[in-house]
């Protein structure tokens, strides 16, 4: 593609410009084996597949024969699932298949079919007056005067070392966001660094600093018109400091490989404009729900792991997913690569939303439900982080913990 529109999967040509649209491929390599897998934007092949089933019943098949005990009881509940999923990937290879679509992990973005036609906002369905300017939607329905100020923006933040690592490699940054005309709006960013000797804590930091630097003197020079020149705004500001990293790491032989997710929003204007690389996470919460099923939550992210592509085609369970030995194998991060594909996209917010943002240390613990339900239910934004952290070191804290919420009022 050549002109950067975005498209929807499964499109053979662009709807701007016309020109064929070919798929790029992220590669990884299975901790346990070495061996390296190519993964398309929509598709798996079902040998590679293959290897990194098999590859998860080499690991709990050595679990076994030295553990005791309730450990031993689970090694033999991961073996019998994933032997499940080898015989039926080994019967759809012999049928002579090849590949399987990824179909699942669409977005479910909260449902407005209702535009306005004074500002442009969706509404729900059964809505009488625009949310967003308070312009009638039905006829006979006079209008309210537009909102005399925006929703305001409440932040907390923490980040936590854990129970087992000697060291936080995650970071954060939750905070007013300023270029030389002033105060664009909010800067939202959570960053999980990986690799030895701090490598990943510098990576961390690395993205963290650029990001903040980069998109200071971008933002300096305009403001996007519209949400799909944030998204390029974003995207490149994100490649430039995935350079950065990459660049450091080849240049110190200690650090080489190192490599961090990140997962950030700048909100200004009602919107949230997203970037994201890895397994990081975005949520948005309301109590008055944010889906046509009336669900508390959705996750607006999509992790970047093998194991998340495993629940993606039915061949694992979200609740498998989480007690994988894989889970955290990623196909996607900051400066493991001299370039990397960066999901971007924009969220409208309203008065009650809750963004939360948290590094993979909080969900390996903590479900989603239970996320929803801390943060929705304590009145201090504060008082939720702490519960939150607290959570996860008490179900075992096996990794660093950081989580950043913002909730927005009228």
């Amino acid at each position: 593609m050549t002109c950067g529109a975005p498209l929807l999967g499964g499109v053979r040509f662009c709807t701007r410009c016309g020109a064929a649209v070919t798929g790029e491929a992220d590669e990884v390599a299975l901790t346990t084996t070495g061996r390296r897998l190519l993964l398309t934007s929509d598709a798996l092949s079902l040998r590679e597949l293959l290897a990194v089933v098999e590859a998860g019943v080499a690991y709990w098949r050595e679990r076994l024969e030295r553990e005791r005990g309730v450990a031993r009881e689970r090694a033999a509940a991961a073996i019998r699932q994933l032997s499940q999923i080898l015989d039926n990937l080994a019967l759809q290879i012999a049928q002579g298949r090849e590949s399987v679509r990824i179909t699942g992990h669409l977005l479910p973005q909260r449902t407005a079919p209702r535009p306005c036609a004074r500002c442009g906002r969706g509404n729900r369905e059964q809505a009488n007056y625009c949310m967003a300017c308070g312009a009638a939607l039905r006829p006979g329905l006079h209008p309210l005067a537009p909102p005399t100020r925006a929703p305001s923006l409440s932040i907390a933040a923490r980040s936590d070392v854990g129970r087992r690592r000697p060291l936080n490699e995650d970071t954060f940054y939750a905070g007013e966001f300023a270029v030389a005309e002033g105060v664009l709006g909010t800067l939202l960013l959570v960053a999980d660094g990986m690799g030895g000797h701090q490598a990943g804590e510098v990576a961390a930091a690395m993205a963290r600093d650029g990001l903040k630097q980069t998109l200071t003197a971008t933002l300096s020079l305009g403001v996007p018109a519209d949400d799909l020149g944030w998204h390029d705004l974003l995207r490149h500001s994100v490649l430039e400091v995935n350079r950065r990293i990459y660049d450091h790491a080849q240049a110190n032989a200690a650090r080489l490989g190192m490599g961090t997710t990140v997962t950030l929003a700048v909100v200004t204007g009602g919107r949230a404009h997203v970037a994201h690389v890895g397994d990081s996470r975005a949520y948005l919460m309301n109590a008055q729900g944010v889906t046509s099923d009336g669900s508390t939550w959705i996750q607006l992210t999509t992790d970047h792991t093998l194991i998340a592509r495993l629940v993606d085609i039915g061949q694992l369970t979200p609740e498998q997913a989480r007690l994988h030995p894989q889970r955290n194998v990623l196909y996607r991060s900051l400066g493991s690569d001299p370039t990397v594909e960066v999901d971007t996209f924009s969220q409208a917010l309203a008065p009650g939303d809750l963004l939360l943002f948290c590094s993979d240390g909080l969900v390996n613990y903590v479900e989603d439900a239970e996320l929803a339900h801390i943060v929705i239910a304590e009145p201090s934004i504060d008082r939720a982080c702490e519960q939150l952290v607290a959570l996860a070191n008490g179900r075992g804290g096996s990794d660093n913990i950081s989580v950043v919420i913002a909730r927005f009022r009228q």
